[in-house]
């Protein structure tokens, strides 16, 4: 079935004030713009191919990235989830989020903060990292990505998560809980959170202590432990305190295993026969992901800000379908479609 093509125009439309916004692009433009640029770009995503393969105005459209701004296309981010929540009452919504880090592969020598290193395998010398946010609520069946941001070596995650909720809260009614992997358990990340008043779940790494408490219970037992923590920091100790959920070898019926799970957590009431089952709407990130790899585009650049566009240009396309076509038709044909109707309206001048 074909998408309403009125709706979709108004989609494109979207998009293409997403492009001049991350490209600092004023409008009317006096150039080339995101009506120009989205043909090569949605090509590219709807082939999973590069720029240079698919059209003539790869060059252009590196040369526009170069001279903007990470931060424009941050806001750029933030201004279409703002204008595409509004259809669907995100301000109204109370929100479960999931944070995770993504990477993008590198090739080339090492010779920049962003680029994280990596083991060498596949000839890959090192990784673009980015942290991202999304709306995972157990109503909505794909997340929704609110937020992508870069990071660069040494970066402060406790930071760079308290800014991003900063970002992120005027856009919803509340958070009513935040959810994150083991590789974010950290005092200065509780600590942050809890100073916010934002409550969390983190799974935690199963260290001595934590395997010593958990071989202490029965199967299937499941217990609670008031935990009190010091951090030095800035040469200040600053106290702490979460508590410690353990749930020892709970039987997952997808695996038909046995598992033990280690959580901390700040949330005022802990129901312990719900958690995991909270924590396991986290992996719905990694689902979206995949679905954002339906729309990669191909990159060899050693520059951030061109793969950072890039990653950006692919959240925004699953937050334009998973927002407002998911129901009427799979994600490669909403990108065909809309693909489909930039070519058509383009006239090569």
């Amino acid at each position: 079935m074909t998408l309403n093509q009125s709706r979709l125009f108004r989609t494109l439309k979207t998009l293409d004030i997403f492009v001049d916004r991350a490209l600092n692009i004023d409008y009317p433009a006096k150039g080339l713009s995101g009506f120009q640029y989205n043909r090569d770009l949605l090509k590219a995503a709807v082939a999973n191919s590069y720029l240079e393969t698919v059209g003539n105005r790869a060059d252009s459209i590196h040369l526009a990235i170069k001279k903007g701004k990470i931060s424009d296309i941050v806001w750029a981010f933030h201004d279409t989830v703002q204008t595409v929540g509004s259809r669907f009452g995100l301000k109204e919504k109370n929100v479960v989020l999931a944070f995770d880090y993504t990477d993008e592969d590198f090739y080339g020598e090492i010779n920049s903060l962003w680029i994280h290193g990596y083991t060498g395998e596949h000839a890959v010398k090192g990784k673009f990292k980015f942290l991202s946010c999304s709306i995972i609520n157990s109503d909505i069946p794909e997340k929704i990505p609110l937020i992508s941001i870069p990071v660069m070596q040494g970066h402060c995650m406790a930071q760079m998560v308290a800014w991003c909720l900063i970002i992120i809260k005027p856009l919803v009614n509340s958070v009513i809980l935040s959810i994150y992997d083991r590789g974010f358990y950290s005092k200065d990340l509780m600590l942050t959170l809890t100073h916010a008043s934002v409550p969390y779940l983190i799974f935690i790494k199963k260290d001595s202590k934590i395997k010593k408490e958990l071989d202490s219970l029965k199967e299937s037992e499941k217990k609670k432990i008031a935990y009190c923590f010091k951090l030095n920091k800035d040469m200040t100790v600053i106290k702490g305190e979460t508590t410690l959920a353990l749930l020892k070898q709970i039987f997952d019926k997808k695996a038909q295993k046995s598992f033990d799970w280690a959580f901390a957590t700040n949330q005022d009431e802990i129901n312990l026969d719900t958690i995991i089952p909270s924590y396991k709407r986290r992996w719905r990130i990694e689902t979206g992901f995949r679905v954002q790899d339906e729309a990669r585009i191909s990159s060899k650049s050693k520059e951030m800000k061109i793969r950072y566009f890039f990653f950006a240009y692919e959240q925004v396309l699953q937050l334009l379908w998973t927002a407002l076509y998911k129901e009427d038709a799979p994600f490669k044909q909403f990108l065909l479609e809309i693909y489909e109707l930039a070519n058509a309206r383009y006239h090569e001048p």
